[in-house]
């Protein structure tokens, strides 16, 4: 027989262990939701970091609670959780079930439910009990669905609802998570690294276009730059062009190698005497 539950509400549980399955609507704009579980000792709080099992931790260091993958069944989406219940240590008194909504909050999350399984029931058998989540306000991110709780020898399941603005964040630190600094600056905690960041690409300098304020001419073809020659001449194919205008005045221009002026008195001219 399964249980139609209400907020507020309470079932024992007479199995070994329970499946926690949230069942959703996706469509388009609807966030994703996660499952999680705390597993809590008898001051209401986790007795380490190890004690929050969801998809980045999904497996206790005991072994008996373990988040399961997504599925995809006919009426939607799910995803799970598993609690091995006699198995738990003693100092654990109650195990938080819990959903959170990654990229919107919860009153964009259509048709969520949480469906108890026996871990012991043959598959396709019904569940024990069923509850319609419905958000108080709508603004949360994070919800606790239910609690599973020890009364003497026994445990209950009992139907919560009861909601968190401040996403897995504020859910976590409610419960004792140690959350580190890049989560309080905005990081989720259960996410995973971030892409490095690149540095910007490298500028390169413009080249030079004048000389002191005067254009530099158009190098002629098969110019090479002049290059050191260490005290000896270089090579005629490696001699550089003339060098660019100074200071606004052209260099003088060289002439060809071995060339001298001719003498310029008269007494060298021919005719004169």
């Amino acid at each position: 027989m399964t249980h139609a539950m209400v907020k507020g509400s309470n079932i024992p549980l007479d199995v070994l262990g329970i499946r926690a399955v949230l069942r959703w609507s996706p469509r388009v704009g609807v966030p994703d939701v996660d499952a999680s579980a705390l597993l809590l000792g008898s001051d209401g709080r986790v007795r380490s970091d190890a004690d929050f099992v969801f998809y980045n931790e999904p497996r206790h260091p005991s072994g008996f609670a373990r988040h399961l993958p997504k599925k995809r069944v006919p009426e939607g989406l799910t995803d799970t959780v598993e609690v091995d219940l006699t198995s738990l240590d003693p100092t654990v008194e109650r195990v938080v079930i819990a959903a959170s909504a990654d990229g919107g909050s919860f009153s964009q999350v259509p048709d969520l439910h949480v469906l108890l399984f026996d871990t012991g029931a043959p598959v396709g058998s019904a569940p024990l009990a069923t509850f319609d989540v419905t958000p108080d306000t709508g603004d949360e991110t994070a919800l606790i669905c239910g609690e599973l709780y020890r009364r003497d020898t026994t445990w209950k399941f009992r139907a919560l609802g009861q909601g968190y603005a401040t996403g897995l964040v504020g859910l976590a630190t409610e419960f004792g998570i140690a959350v580190d600094d890049e989560a309080d600056s905005g990081t989720d905690p259960a996410a995973g690294s971030r892409e490095p960041a690149h540095a910007p690409p490298a500028v390169p300098e413009p080249e030079a276009t004048s000389a002191y304020g005067y254009p530099l001419p158009d190098p002629a073809p098969g110019h090479v730059p002049a290059q050191p020659a260490y005290g000896y001449p270089q090579p005629p194919q490696q001699r550089p062009q003339p060098a660019a205008p100074a200071y606004g005045y052209p260099q003088p221009v060289a002439g060809p190698p071995g060339f001298v002026l001719p003498p310029q008195g008269p007494q060298f001219q021919r005719g004169r005497r």
